[in-house]
């Protein structure tokens, strides 16, 4: 394509998607001047306005100077005829010929008195001081003083002039400026005024000027923009955009067109003939095209190839209307042309893919037809046609299916197997009269039509026949299997011996537990009857009941003795629980405990050790939190906790309990300010006996076994104790116990009732062994 093969984009200034702007100058020198001219005329404007401004002014002062220049000479003159040789002045003839607008003609003597004045000054006004002011040009004697400026005592400018008589008398002429710049000002306001509508005539033609060009340069970016956005979409939509100006015989095309076909623009409208040229000739031409629009035909729907840059051709459909032009009166075909390279390839692949199934249905070895919803017929293959001894002809597509049966024979069946399948799909099997076997299998498709195969099952039937010996001969196998069976059921009689052997070593486990813990109570029973003697003998000493002991020592002798026998009593409570959690002889009945009530009677028991210290003790438990656990075993480990809490915190410190739900878990913390915890003895903490502080250096007492007790009683609930703690600076408690959920309520709900444990299935056993030996006796009687 000569005219696309070259990228020139220099006549894209003067259309917006193949629309020229009619108000564009066609002038190429102006257009390229025409954005220095925006800055070039305001700059001439401006210019134009200050010497205009300027003449003006210069102007003005020119003729305020010509009218004070006049006065002067004036002045001057009238002074040199009064001072004539030989003629003494008279005021009245000089006042009648120097009458003036604001002229005064003073006659002064030596002593600056004023001889006469014309016109006359006001009364007091005798000295010419007081007439003219103090004068700014010398007053003394002489031939003359010239004329100067001066401010009369009114306040007015003036002229002056006075000169010296023969007499020894002098002469003063006073000239007010105002009177004469009276019609200077009028001319000088009214050219004001001329030159203000002038500068305001050229500042609004200067803005009218710039809005204009800023409203040129703003529509030219915003057709550059709905240029630029048409060309993006129809680029992303693969379809490119068609002007024909007919009666010209010129033919536009977007930027998306030519990317469309792989070209380049060079011009900005293509002709007619170059067009044509690329159209495939199988798909007709565009002379045909223009005869049907000659022939009032006003839209355009036509499909056909146009050869790319790539000597390709390239499927379009082509979508235009015919446009009036109200500009020139002529017609323009408008629309967009579309690629549908992608659709025609789909349908050539389809038609393949049409082909390629029809020769594999004919390859398969089955007979194989496809009825449509209205019982037409598809497609078959010769089998099916050899089953029902139709020709081609009679199994032609669109056929019902009772024209083609009925145009065939059916095949002669000697036994039907019953049918199987849902109601959409049936499968049965049938004999025919060569000995063969078929398997029809009949099934809906989604549209609502059916299809149908035959399958040849011959092989498949006879190698059914030789799964029926092999059953015979599995039967035997089965036999074999049943005296195995009784072999296992001997086994099974020597399994329940051995549980039974289980139960009796069980047994006497449990009966050597039972006196370790008989043990554990006769002796907790002998420690505590002396111990709780020891106890009650120290508090009658201690509070002197039968009289005084007689020194006060005895008093602290007394209480140190109740004080170690209560530490002793708690030492062997400690121990007897621990046995017992570690003897598993510990039951729990969990239930659901309000969290705040549990912690309130744990702190109960601390209380008085806790305002002894002086320690504050805070609460942060979340309302209506419930905790699923043994309230005795909750109330020990809260205690043991709270216990160790008071004991290791100084005086004056603080112990703060807080309780959260997590999950299906409630976290009770119990936190202290105390003497904290080294890093060392954190892993061991919470085994039995294992303590803070060394043997040798504690201070506070403990058999070492409240955390153990916590720890095992929270395992024991499936729960758990975490401890975090800093030397000297505290230490933290987290315990983790279940919360009440409908899935535990329900357990334990179901834990409670009765459980024959082993001994049942130890029963069982028995039972079973039993009738394995009575079914074999009756064997052998038979």
């Amino acid at each position: 394509m000569p005219e696309a093969a070259s990228a020139s984009l220099s006549a894209r200034a003067d259309t917006i998607l193949g629309v020229r702007w009619p108000a564009r100058a066609r002038s190429g020198r102006l257009a390229r001047v025409e954005a220095g001219l925006r800055y070039a005329i305001p700059v001439l404007l401006s210019c134009f306005l200050a010497c205009l401004v300027g003449l003006s002014v210069v102007h003005v002062r020119g003729e305020r100077t010509e009218i004070v220049a006049a006065a002067t000479t004036e002045i001057e003159a009238a002074l040199r005829l009064a001072v004539l040789p030989g003629r003494a002045p008279d005021l009245g003839t000089l006042a009648a010929a120097q009458a003036r607008a604001g002229r005064s003609l003073l006659l002064v003597a030596a002593d600056e008195r004023i001889l006469a004045a014309h016109p006359p000054l006001p009364a007091g006004t005798d000295r010419l001081e007081q007439a003219i002011g103090r004068a700014t040009a010398p007053m003394t004697p002489g031939q003359g003083t010239g004329v100067f400026d001066l401010t009369l005592p009114n306040g007015e400018a003036a002229l002056a002039a006075i000169q010296q008589l023969p007499d020894g008398r002098r002469l003063a002429i006073v000239q007010e400026l105002k009177p004469l710049l009276a019609g200077w000002r009028e001319r000088s306001r009214d050219q004001t005024v001329l030159m203000g509508a002038a500068i305001l005539v050229i500042l609004g033609v200067a803005v009218a000027y710039g809005l204009q060009s800023r409203r040129a340069q703003s529509a030219d970016r915003v057709c550059e923009q709905i240029r630029q956005r048409l060309d993006i979409a129809l680029g992303r939509g693969g379809c490119g955009l068609w002007d024909w100006d007919i009666p010209r015989g010129r033919i536009y095309w977007s930027n998306s067109m030519y990317a469309l076909l792989g070209y380049r623009r060079e011009h900005e409208f293509l002709s007619f003939g170059t067009v044509n040229a690329l159209v495939h000739p199988d798909d007709g031409d565009l002379y045909s095209l223009a005869r049907g629009l000659a022939a009032n035909q006003t839209t355009v729907d036509h499909a056909f190839r146009m050869r790319g840059a790539d000597g390709a051709y390239v499927w379009l459909r082509t979508r235009a209307e015919v446009v009036p032009d109200s500009a020139d009166g002529g017609s323009h075909l408008v629309g967009i042309a579309i690629d549908v390279s992608e659709q025609h390839q789909l349908a050539e692949t389809s038609a393949t893919a049409d082909m390629r199934l029809r020769d594999a249905i004919e390859a398969i070895s089955e007979a194989f037809v496809l009825w449509d919803t209205g019982n037409k017929l598809v497609l078959c293959n010769s089998k099916f046609r050899h089953l029902h001894a139709l020709n081609p002809e009679d199994a032609q597509p669109g056929r019902r299916y009772a024209d083609v049966m009925s145009r065939g024979m059916l095949p002669q069946i000697r036994r039907e197997m019953p049918e199987s399948g849902a109601a959409t799909a049936r499968t049965f099997e049938a004999e025919l009269t060569d000995g063969r076997w078929l398997q029809i299998s009949e099934r809906r498709t989604k549209d609502g039509g059916y299809v149908s195969v035959g399958t040849d099952i011959t092989s498949l039937k006879r190698h059914q026949e030789q799964l029926v010996a092999s059953e015979r001969e599995l039967i035997e196998t089965v036999k074999d299997l049943k005296r195995s069976r009784r072999t296992l059921e001997v086994q099974t009689q020597q399994l329940a011996d051995l549980a039974e052997r289980y139960l009796d070593q069980k047994a006497t486990a449990e009966t050597a537990s039972q006196a370790k813990s008989d043990f554990l109570a006769n002796m907790s029973h002998e420690l505590r009857t002396p111990l709780n003697a020891i106890i009650g003998f120290a508090d009658v000493m201690a509070s002197e009941v039968f009289g005084p002991l007689g020194s006060p020592r005895y008093t602290d002798y007394c209480r140190d003795i109740g004080e170690s026998g209560h530490y002793l009593l708690s030492v062997i409570d400690d121990i007897l629980n621990m046995s017992r959690i570690e003897g598993h002889r510990v039951r729990l009945a969990p239930r659901e405990i309000p969290a705040d009530q549990a912690v309130g009677a744990a702190l109960k028991l601390v209380a008085e050790a806790a305002r002894a210290k002086s320690l504050h003790v805070g609460l942060d438990i979340a309302p209506d939190l419930t905790v699923l656990a043994d309230e005795r075993a909750l109330h020990q480990i809260l205690t043991n906790l709270l216990q160790n809490a008071v004991k290791f915190t100084a005086a004056e410190g603080s112990v703060m309990v807080r309780a959260r739900r997590a999950g299906d878990c409630t976290h009770i913390f119990v936190e202290d300010t105390g003497i904290g915890i080294p890093r060392t003895i954190l892993p061991r903490l919470g085994q039995p006996f294992v303590q803070v502080e060394a043997n040798m250096t504690r201070s506070h007492k403990g058999s070492g076994l409240g955390l153990a007790i916590a720890r095992s009683m929270a395992e024991l609930h499936g729960g758990s104790l975490r401890i975090r703690s800093e030397v000297n600076q505290g230490t933290i408690v987290l315990v983790r116990m279940p919360a009440p959920t409908a899935e535990r309520l329900a357990q334990i709900a179901a834990a409670e009732a009765p459980d024959t444990g082993a001994q049942e299935t130890v029963a069982a056993l028995r039972e079973a062994a039993g009738a394995t030996r009575r079914r074999e006796m009756a064997r052998a009687a038979i």
